[in-house]
C-alpha cells in the first residue's frame, strides 16, 4: 500500500482491469473454499482431521484480507468498482 501522504502510482487501465478481474475470481474461489471448511468442521472428524480444517479456515481468512488489500489498491487507482 502507499505510505501515508504519498500519492500512489498510476497503474494502466488494462492492467488495473485484469488485476480487478483477478481480484473477483480469487474472492469466488475462496467463498467456495471457505464453505467447504465451514462444512467439513460441522462432520464428526477426529482430532487431526480437525486441525487440518482449522489450518484451511485460518489460511482463508488471511487470503480473504490479502484479497481486500489489493482491492483497496485497485480502489486508489480510481475507475470502476472492484465488486464485492
Amino acid at each position: 500500500m502507499a505510505q501515508a501522504g504519498m500519492e500512489p502510482s498510476k497503474l494502466p487501465a488494462d492492467v488495473t482491469k485484469q488485476l480487478r478481474t483477478l481480484a473477483h475470481d480469487l474472492s469466488n474461489a475462496i467463498e467456495t473454499i471457505m464453505q467447504a471448511s465451514y462444512l467439513l468442521s460441522q462432520a464428526k472428524l477426529d482430532d487431526t482431521n480437525k486441525r487440518w480444517v482449522e489450518m484451511i479456515e485460518a489460511a482463508s481468512r488471511q487470503a480473504v484480507k490479502v484479497n481486500r488489500e489489493i482491492r483497496e489498491v485497485l480502489r486508489a487507482q480510481g475507475g470502476q468498482n472492484t465488486g464485492s
